[in-house]
Order: C-alpha cells, then sequence, then structure tokens
C-alpha cells in the first residue's frame, strides 16, 4: 500500500495554523535554529525487515493482520513508514529471513520508495532448514571447525547479497556461549571467535564496515562469548580499521552507564552504530523511549558532544537502526513511535548550552550542569522535529494520519490475516 501525497498535505492543512504557532514559540529560544532544523532533516533511522511483523515471546506471536507475506511487501511497509516520517530512508536486511532472489528488481522497488539497503545482518544463532551441520553449542566460536567453517561461509554469502544491494556494512550478533560452568573454556572460545571473524573480514570489500554486536546473557545465562562493550572492543580493535563495536540498548546489565561506553567508543573511533529499543528489565525489545527517555536524552548528549569534537557527520559517520519488535502493538505504529522518540532525543541534544555546560564542568559547577542539561531535556522539543517532518514532506502527526487513513485495515484487506514467520 502507497499513501498518496495528496493525503499527506490534507491532513497537514489541518494542523499547520497551530503548528506554525508551536514551531516559532519553540524556534524562538533556539539560538542555533537553523543548523538544528538542518540536522533534523538530514537524520534517518534505518528500519530492520524483521520488525515489520508481530514480535512474539517464547510463548508465541499474536498478529493483527496484514503483515508483510514477502521481501517486497516489507520494504513496501516501510516506504509506507518513510512517507509518513520521512525519517526512514533504509531497510536492514536479516539473511536467510529475507534472501534477495532478484537483487535488481529489489533495488529497483526500493529506491522507487526513497529508500535504500542498510547494512546485512547475519544469523548464525538459529538452525535453518538443510542446514548440513547445527549450532546448538555455538557458531563462529565452535569446538569443531567445520561448524566455524560453515558459519564463516554463511556471514561470506550474506555480504554478496549486501555488494548486490549496494549495502556497506555486515552487523554481526552472535548467541554464541554457555549455559554451565565447564561448558567451555572461555580462553579457546574467544580465539576461535576472533579467527572466524579474521575470515570473514577478509572477504569484507574495501569500503565495506563490519559491525560487531555484543550481549551479556540469552539465550546462553552462564556466558557469553562476546558479552559486553570490551570484549566487543577487543576483536574490532584486533580485526582492523573496518570493525567497529556496535551499541544495542536493551544489551545491557540493569543500570549500565550506556553513555560513559558510547563517549570512550566515539573517542576511540570505534563505535558503529546503534540498534534502539528500551527495556525495563532485560532485552525487552520495547518501543525506544518508552520506558526511560532520559537516558536515551543523555546518550545523545554524549553523541552529539562526540561526534562534534571529531569533525563526523551526524546522518552519515554512524549507523543508527531500530531493533524492536513487540507483540502488542501495530508494528507499524511502534516505528513510527520509535523513530519519533529516537529524533526528540536527538533534537533535545542538539539544543543543549554547549557553552555554559563545558564552563560548568570545568568549574566542577555540578548544579549548573544539571539544569543546563536539564533546560534541553524539558524543552518541548516536538514542534522542531514536526517542523523537519513537514519540510521534507511527511505528515506532522504520522501515527494519527496512520490511524485516519485505515492504514491496518486496508492492509489486512489486500493481504489477508495469514502471516508468514518473521524469524523472531
Amino acid at each position: 500500500m502507497r499513501l498518496e501525497k495528496h493525503k499527506i498535505e490534507e491532513h497537514n492543512s489541518g494542523l499547520l495554523a497551530e503548528h506554525r504557532h508551536q514551531f516559532e514559540f519553540v524556534g524562538s529560544s533556539v539560538p542555533n535554529l537553523g543548523d538544528v532544523m538542518h540536522k533534523l532533516q538530514a537524520f534517518n533511522i534505518a528500519i530492520p525487515s524483521w520488525a515489520l511483523g508481530t514480535g512474539g515471546t517464547r510463548f508465541g506471536r499474536f498478529p493483527d493482520g496484514g503483515e508483510p507475506r514477502s521481501l517486497e511487501e516489507k520494504i513496501e511497509d516501510v516506504g509506507l513508514i518513510h512517507a509518513l516520517n520521512r525519517s526512514s530512508n533504509s531497510i536492514s536486511l536479516h539473511i536467510p529471513w529475507d534472501i534477495p532472489e532478484n537483487a535488481a528488481s529489489i533495488k529497483a522497488l526500493a529506491a522507487g520508495l526513497g529508500l535504500h539497503f542498510d547494512a546485512v545482518n547475519s544469523n548464525t544463532f538459529q538452525d535453518q532448514k538443510d542446514q548440513k551441520l547445527s549450532y546448538k553449542f555455538g557458531s563462529l566460536h565452535h569446538t569443531d571447525k567445520a561448524v566455524r567453517k560453515q558459519a564463516i561461509e554463511h556471514n561470506i554469502e550474506v555480504i554478496n547479497y549486501g555488494v548486490q544491494l549496494d549495502s556497506k556494512a555486515l552487523s554481526v550478533w552472535l548467541s554464541d556461549g554457555s549455559n554451565f560452568p565447564g561448558q567451555l573454556n572461555f580462553r579457546k572460545a574467544f580465539q576461535n571467535t576472533l579467527e572466524s571473524l579474521q575470515e570473514i573480514y577478509a572477504a569484507l570489500p574495501a569500503d565495506w564496515k563490519m559491525w560487531i554486536e555484543y550481549k551479556p546473557y540469552e539465550p546462553s545465562f552462564y556466558s557469553t562469548t562476546i558479552a559486553d562493550w570490551g570484549q566487543s572492543y577487543l576483536l574490532s580493535s584486533k580485526l582492523g580499521e573496518k570493525a567497529k563495536t556496535l551499541v544495542d540498548l536493551g544489551h545491557h546489565l540493569q543500570g549500565t552507564n550506556i553513555e560513559q561506553i558510547v563517549s570512550l567508543l566515539l573517542m576511540e573511533g570505534k563505535l558503529a552504530g546503534f540498534h534502539f529499543n528500551d527495556s525495563k528489565y532485560g532485552d525487552d525489545d520495547l518501543t525506544v523511549g518508552s520506558i526511560n527517555p532520559y537516558q536515551l536524552f543523555l546518550i545523545f548528549n554524549e553523541l552529539v558532544e562526540g561526534m562534534d569534537t571529531r569533525g563526523m557527520n551526524h546522518a552519515m559517520d554512524i549507523g543508527w537502526m531500530i531493533d524492536a519488535s513487540h507483540n502488542v502493538k501495530d508494528p507499524i505504529e511502534d516505528l513510527l513511535q520509535s523513530i519519533e522518540a529516537i529524533k526528540i532525543a536527538y533534537a533535545q541534544a542538539l539544543i543543549i548550552d554547549r557553552d555554559r555546560l563545558v564552563k560548568a564542568q570545568q568549574s566542577n559547577d555540578v548544579a549548573q550542569a544539571q539544569e543546563v542539561l536539564q533546560q534541553a531535556y524539558r524543552t518541548d522539543v516536538r514542534p522542531l522535529v514536526a517542523e523537519a517532518r513537514l519540510h521534507e514532506g511527511g505528515a506532522l502527526q504520522p501515527v494519527a494520519l496512520f490511524r485516519q487513513e485505515n492504514v491496518r485495515k486496508n492492509l489486512i484487506r489486500e493481504r489477508g490475516t495469514k502471516t508468514i514467520s518473521t524469524g523472531l
């Protein structure tokens, strides 16, 4: 389904007067308004192909229908999201869930919707149909060299699919780990992983990156072979300049200071990017900003400061992607809300009075530093985000328009209520 441009224009016309009033009020207090708006308009977040269907739990899925039945329909849904918010101009594929059988046709479809392909993701955390060897006891760290070779070849196959789609990065997440003490030799498991990644790294095209993700637990509950940012950083440092650490917000133990991790990885030039989500207890895959929006803001505070210090392009030099898929929301509405939360946090970070903050930090004025941060955080920047969206041709209120046009009902009418597995 495609949303006609005139529908968006009609929606905006009824909200424009109030929006203008709100934007002018907020904008009048932003000294660097032009720069902020330029950056907000350029900032896009990739949509993963696996998030377009209703997510699941270990007990099952409860889809509402109208979910995409093919890669083509997933791309169409991302095109719909991008039409609504003008901030989702790329899609990230997970192989083998979404193998592009005809790359030229797939690229043409995406381009027609204003989309391109973000990082491609490999999958060695579950056995696939007709797979020769099992990943029950791991993949790239496995004690059996034949299993490691199979996992290496899969990652190289994923790179080749990505080359066909003009992607520029391979994202690697491993479930490799152990469930019981004594099950693994930690040192040998890490060395096996490094050697496996070195073979994959050697297959990367010259202009590609490898993004190495980490996770402290699940599905293994005693140890994970790449359990934290330090282990990912160690691997990426040993591999070379094309390898960097990918931060998934949900992949941390409770209370972890993620913003400090981000700051240090940026300082070392080893921050690949983000998988955005939110969590209350663990890796809950909740809508971004739904639980702890202040932490999201603090992360973006470090991101903006660190990227500016290094002279980086905010929109291009780091990978930004959603990785959330819960089972009780319409997946498109969930993604729209997540993108909005990210852009709000980014906008808040952009309006921080950096000079006052630095002065407070240098003079150890702790109270003043808090005042500066919370002044930005408590500013309602939604009109700025909406104005950036309006300027790019999107809807002032994307979720409201999605519902007004009965998009889900129309998708159910087109596709029916049966769904295919997203792999989740």
